[in-house]
C-alpha cells in the first residue's frame, strides 16, 4: 500500500525493524486520511510482537498483535478532541481514550460502535 502520510518504519515494534509492514493495509488508508484531517498524529504503537506486546503489558489478544490497532500521542484536551473527531470522520468505530494516547482499531472479531477510557 502506498501511503502518503505516514512510513512503514512508524509501525514498526521496536523489536522488529520492518514489521510496520504487517499492518492491515485498511487500518493504514484510513490513519493517512484521518493525517490528512488532522496533521499532528504521532503513533506511540503500531504492530506489536508478541514479546514486545507481553513487556508493554498489552492484553493476550491485542489487536496490535494483528496489525489492526494504533496508540496515537495527544499533548491535551484540546489535541484529544480534535484526534479523537479526525479519527471518527475516517470511520473508526473503537476508539480508546486515555490521558496521553488515543487506541484506534478495527479488529473485526471485537465489538463494533465501542469507546473506552483507560
Amino acid at each position: 500500500m502506498k501511503m502518503r502520510y505516514f512510513t512503514y518504519r512508524e509501525f514498526d515494534s521496536p523489536d522488529k525493524p520492518g514489521s510496520g509492514h504487517a499492518m492491515s493495509p485498511v487500518i493504514l488508508g484510513m490513519l493517512d486520511a484521518a493525517r490528512k484531517h488532522y496533521g499532528k498524529i504521532k503513533i506511540n504503537s503500531g504492530f506489536r510482537t508478541e514479546a514486545h506486546n507481553e513487556k508493554v503489558g498489552g492484553k493476550a489478544n491485542s489487536s496490535h498483535l494483528k496489525g489492526l490497532a494504533v496508540d496515537i500521542h495527544i499533548d491535551g484536551s484540546t489535541d484529544r478532541f480534535a484526534l479523537y473527531e479526525a479519527l471518527r470522520k475516517v470511520g473508526f468505530k473503537r476508539l480508546g481514550v486515555a490521558k496521553t494516547f488515543i487506541h484506534a482499531d478495527i479488529d473485526p472479531d471485537k465489538s463494533p460502535d465501542v469507546m473506552w477510557v483507560y
